[in-house]
């Protein structure tokens, strides 16, 4: 027994994340690799074969599509045999293996404890090692290793005449744990291992020929190095605080990578990456140069992270940030970061021109066409802090482009508590300037709340457009949504926000009343002791006549009472009678409001109230039936004949018919000159 310690107690405390479980077949070839070079051989001639050993010996199976023979990939991998010809276990190695935590290796960053990694998600290990002695003969050493036996060994033997120097590592009995979430099938773990050892395939000189195969399937890597990799491009060196890190910049087949990263190795290998999409200018999607389009990768590598990483290789051992207890000169991620992607965008940065100007037509396009609003702050922001992927769908890119607004709006609030006030003995100009490059964003963004308003008006516009548009199956909307798009129901003013009030449709004199009730008995009516219950809805038809009664103005008398009756689309029953008329049942729910006393709405009497004067609209399409409606109140049409008006002096008061038509184009004209400076598009 070699191994002075207590091994179980080493495995119980060794950490090997459940999703890392193929780390120990990776801390094998890297073995083998390093093997090679102990044996002074050049990388070219030496060879590595990795076999996937599966439950059992699955049958071939024989798939209709050509390139299908081979093993399930669902059967289960039991182990893995890696076979190298490099040095073997020759004295010195085996001598460090026997030693945990050894130095034996210390200089390729090795920390004595990979083995420690075998255990974790394997049974056992079988060694058989054919190795050159020192008397220049060739011996063979097989031994097993396991938390319970530690290293069993047999003498050195000689071997027979032709036996050729070869070592094989037996990872046997792959615990489930780690099994079932790691890559299964051939093309994952050749991708995987490619990820891992990457750095030797793009070092100089190159990594060994490696195979890995799968029962009669099997894969090269230097083929699955260039189906992933497009080119290894230059090598440089990087300062942190006086530490030398060494950079390499990869391009990767976009169809074999997802994201760009920046992947940070120590001894040798892939310790931990991260995604930096977005966190560059223009680095977003796919980058094209003249040989296609690539996916990014720089590998960071350094004798620092060599003393800074974990036993088990899986993650660095250092501080996000130099906060706290940091000593003063301690690099952190933070610091290393911020140096590598200035590097990174010194080396990309000709080849994202495409992607920024991409970048910033979708934002233009996008707040030009749907978001206006922030039309006017898009000069405030950076454009490095617009870098938007083109895709980038547009709830996400609102939400961005409001978070810039909103954080102008907080300086602006924050900044105007102590603007108006000079500071010390600041000088005149210069205080002058700072109120000017005050005012200015204040105006931006006042100009910004006007823009949303605006767009808000296209936007209810659009829903009004398609609201009196016939559906797929044949039937018009019911009124009641279109009454919803003017004033919600069943609601007073004062219950209601100002964006939801939408009355501008039909008259901008609306918006400004004393009291505006929606869907309500004239009877609930504050302004009015009517007992009248009558309400929108005409049952008998099955459908509502919604009026909203308005009362203009702040001051005694009052200047008018504005009735709307709305109809829905292409209705065509109209009659005579209230029930049947919407020209008349609009002027009997004035004539109603009047013949009660009239009140503000705080119950103060309104002096002779029966003498207000009186708006009636009516919206409805001018079909048939409501012709001949018009024609018997006596109304005009309007100069484009999608309308009638006139005045009723038994009721003493305007009337107006107003088609669908006539509402969305009237409404769409008056608001066209606004769109326009908007650059939004009208129909």
């Amino acid at each position: 027994m070699a191994l002075a310690t207590n091994l179980r107690g080493r495995l119980r405390n060794t950490d090997l994340p459940k999703s890392h479980g193929l780390m120990p077949l990776f801390e094998a070839v890297v073995n083998s690799i390093q093997a090679i070079e102990e044996v002074g051989i050049e990388a070219s001639k030496g060879a590595i074969a990795v076999e996937i050993l599966r439950d059992a010996q699955p049958e071939l199976s024989f798939d209709e599509k050509p390139g299908k023979r081979g093993p399930d990939p669902s059967a289960r991998i039991l182990g893995f045999k890696v076979t190298d010809n490099g040095i073997g276990f020759d004295e010195a190695n085996y001598e460090a293996f026997e030693t945990l935590d050894t130095d034996h290796k210390a200089t390729k960053g090795c920390r004595g404890v990979g083995r420690l990694l075998w255990l974790k998600a394997f049974n056992k290990v079988r060694v058989d090692s054919v190795y050159l002695a020192a008397d220049g003969g060739l011996r063979r050493r097989k031994f097993t290793f396991d938390e319970v036996n530690a290293v069993g060994s047999t003498a050195d033997d000689p071997v027979n005449s032709g036996t050729k120097r070869e070592t094989t590592v037996h990872l046997d009995g792959f615990r489930e744990v780690y099994r079932e979430v790691s890559a299964k099938t051939l093309d994952a773990i050749s991708k995987a291992l490619l990820e891992h050892c990457l750095w030797y395939f793009i070092r100089s000189g190159g990594a060994p020929k490696i195979r890995i195969v799968d029962f009669d399937d099997f894969k090269d890597m230097d083929e699955v190095c260039s189906e992933h990799m497009l080119e290894s491009s230059k090598t440089q060196t990087v300062q942190v605080q006086g530490v030398s890190f060494d950079l390499t910049h990869v391009k990767l087949h976009a169809s074999s990578a997802q994201a760009h990263k920046i992947a940070y190795c120590a001894a040798n290998r892939l310790v931990t990456e991260e995604a930096i999409n977005g966190k560059l200018h223009g680095l977003f999607g796919r980058i094209q140069d003249k040989k296609g389009s690539f996916i990014y990768g720089c590998y960071v590598c350094s004798s620092f992270l060599d003393s800074h990483v974990r036993s088990d290789r899986t993650a660095l051992t250092l501080d996000e940030n130099r906060e706290g207890w940091a000593t003063e000169g301690e690099i952190a991620m933070s610091d290393i970061r911020r140096v590598v992607l200035e590097a990174v965008e010194t080396y990309l940065s000709p080849l994202l021109d495409e992607n920024k100007r991409m970048s910033k037509e979708r934002v233009d396009g996008f707040v030009r066409s749907r978001a206006p609003r922030y039309l006017s702050i898009l000069s405030r922001v950076p454009p490095e802090k617009l870098n938007v992927d083109p895709n980038m769908p547009d709830k996400e890119l609102e939400v961005l482009l409001h978070r810039h607004w909103s954080d102008m709006e907080n300086r602006m609030v924050a900044d105007g508590h102590d603007i108006m006030t000079p500071k010390g003995m600041e000088n005149p100009e210069d205080y002058r300037k700072r109120v000017d490059s005050y005012l200015e964003m204040v105006e931006d963004i006042k100009k910004s709340d006007l823009a949303s308003y605006v767009s808000h008006r296209k936007v209810i516009l659009d829903m009004l457009g398609k609201s009196i548009e016939r559906t797929p199956s044949g039937n018009y909307s019911r009124e009641d949504l279109i009454h919803r798009l003017l004033f919600p129901m069943g609601v007073v003013s004062t219950e209601v926000d100002q964006l939801q009030s939408n009355l501008w449709l039909v008259d901008e004199r609306l918006a400004f009343h004393n009291y505006l009730a929606s869907d309500k008995t004239l009877k609930s009516m504050p302004i009015t002791d009517s007992e009248s219950t009558k309400e929108p809805d005409i049952l008998a038809l099955q459908v509502y006549d919604n009026p909203l009664l308005v009362a203009e103005g702040t001051r005694l008398p009052l200047a008018s009472i504005t009735v709307i009756e709305l109809k829905r689309p292409c209705r065509n029953n109209a009659s005579q009678g209230e029930e049947r008329d919407p020209i008349e049942q609009a002027l009997m729910y004035l004539d109603r409001v009047r013949k009660g006393t009239m009140r503000t709405e705080s119950g103060r009497p309104i002096p002779d109230s029966s003498d207000i004067p009186g708006f009636c609209y009516v919206i409805t399409d001018l079909t048939p039936s409501v012709l001949h409606r018009t024609r018997i109140h006596q109304l005009r049409p309007t100069s484009d004949k999608m309308g009638y008006f006139g005045y009723s002096e038994p009721f003493d008061a305007y009337i107006e018919v107003i088609s669908f038509d006539r509402l969305l184009n009237s409404a769409n004209e008056r608001n066209r000159a606004f769109f326009d400076k908007l650059g939004l598009p009208t129909n």
